[in-house]
């Protein structure tokens, strides 16, 4: 009988020596192995010392089912776009802490992490474990320390009035270590893998900062519901699903205009903005310019390395191009290995020089095959045909766009590696004669003619 795709994908987990965990650095395979050991042994622990209560497992049970289902049902997109994922894992992990003994908090992240690399993202899986250990790891401490408050201020059920306050104030703070210190954690592997990021702008951005305080808002309000009836749970679980999907919405927005393998706009996208900011060149009468870009002998990289290595590669040009150019330019993939620039404010001398420099760049580039430290890497020049409107003229977005393919193309015939400059002005007028011969031939289409005389 032949396996299915989720048994072979297990089968393939099983294997341990192709983890990609035996491929990081010492000091980071260390740090990664020291968190799931630690997260491990407190959970082994506190597994042995826990009284089991009826009651305990089933509302364990519930917190535990709408954590997966909530895990379960987060779009794909909150971990495939880079920054904060809005997935809002731990607004259920904190009630199973506050109201259950450690045990359950160190437990829980088991089936939300499974459920979430088996259905949502396979991610790595040594970094799914390793987050799903942080979580468990944090959150069995945080159970630990609520525990620790006297009953007159905390306790495991919530009173009414100052109790209730000093209840709250208690869970808020649990939270916020609890978070803290998982940042922490995950901020020191990713620290150690790129030390050049910057750790502040990853969590003190507005986004990161709007998540973190719905986040603390959401499980504080379920501890407290839960805490009061586990009936209100049906409550909670919408609201978690709606909020989350209100704060995706923008990430979903941004993922219909961006091309998939690149990061950069969409063909369709980038025409839309491309011709905005030209029609806004013409109003002010200001130069612009337009560069179309061709990855060179790219067929050679896919051939040689796969399909996995060109799109590695077409996102290294697709980086280089984008961090190469200027905020208020339009970088676009056009298609295949083909990417568009929209160059505001540039005449053409400008227009040459930013191409030249990005030429340069590009052929400086080596490229990783794959995530190892000691990868070989692979190389690509790429041709460049530019096209500017001069001040005080008006062109259309696609006279522009002929002209620079022209140009592309002459580079490409005269050797590539190299940046041509279109004649828009005679290319203009080439396309203007021909719609004219165009329109003889619908008025007279026995007498008229498109080949030129003779």
């Amino acid at each position: 009988m032949e396996a299915t795709p989720l048994a072979r994908r297990i089968a393939r987990c099983l294997v341990v020596t192709d983890w990609a965990w035996w491929r990081l650095p010492v000091k980071l395979r260390a740090y990664v192995a020291a968190v799931i050991s630690a997260a491990a042994v407190a959970m082994g622990l506190a597994l042995a010392q826990t009284e089991w209560r009826l009651l305990d497992l089933a509302k364990f049970l519930v917190l535990g089912g709408c954590a997966v289902a909530s895990v379960a049902s987060t779009p794909r997109v909150a971990y495939t776009v880079p920054g904060i994922t809005r997935d809002f894992t731990t607004v259920w992990v904190l009630p199973v802490a506050i109201l259950l003994p450690p045990a359950y908090a160190a437990v829980v992240p088991i089936p939300m992490f499974a459920a979430l690399w088996l259905w949502v993202h396979r991610g790595v899986l040594h970094r799914t474990v390793f987050t799903a250990a942080s979580i468990s790891l944090t959150y069995f401490v945080a159970s630990l320390a609520f525990g620790s408050f006297p009953v007159s201020f905390a306790g495991r059920a919530v009173g009414s009035g100052l109790h209730a306050f000093t209840w709250v104030i208690a869970v808020a703070g649990c939270e916020i270590m609890a978070g803290r210190i998982q940042t922490l954690l995950v901020g020191g592997a990713v620290k150690m893998s790129n030390p050049g990021v910057s750790l502040r702008k990853m969590n003190w951005t507005r986004d990161a900062l709007q998540g973190l305080f719905v986040a603390l808002d959401l499980s504080v309000l379920i501890t407290l519901a839960v805490a009061l009836t586990p009936a209100l749970v049906l409550v909670a679980l919408p609201t978690v699903l709606l909020v989350r999907r209100y704060l995706v919405h923008p990430l979903l927005v941004a993922q219909s205009r961006v091309d998939a393998k690149t990061g950069l706009l969409n063909v369709s996208t980038w025409e839309q903005e491309a011709s905005v900011e030209l029609s806004r060149s013409v109003r002010d009468r200001s130069a612009a310019a337009l560069a179309v870009v061709d990855i060179d002998h790219f067929k050679r990289v896919n051939d040689t390395y796969g399909h996995l290595v060109g799109d590695r590669t077409l996102k290294a040009v697709a980086d280089a191009l984008r961090n190469g150019s200027r905020d208020y330019d339009r970088v676009g993939r056009f298609g295949g290995e083909e990417f568009v620039l929209l160059l505001a404010n540039a005449d053409d001398n400008e227009a040459c020089r930013v191409a030249e420099r990005l030429r340069d760049h590009i052929g400086k580039l080596a490229i990783p095959i794959d995530d190892r430290p000691e990868a070989p890497t692979v190389s690509v020049t790429i041709s460049v045909g530019v096209a500017a409107m001069k001040r005080g003229t008006t062109r259309e977005l696609t006279e522009l766009l002929t002209a620079a393919d022209s140009a592309l193309y002459d580079a490409k015939q005269t050797g590539r590696n190299r940046v041509c400059l279109a004649d828009v002005g005679q290319r203009a007028q080439f396309v203007a004669e021909f719609a004219d011969q165009m329109e003889s031939v619908r008025a007279d289409p026995a007498g008229a003619s498109l080949c030129p005389a003779r």
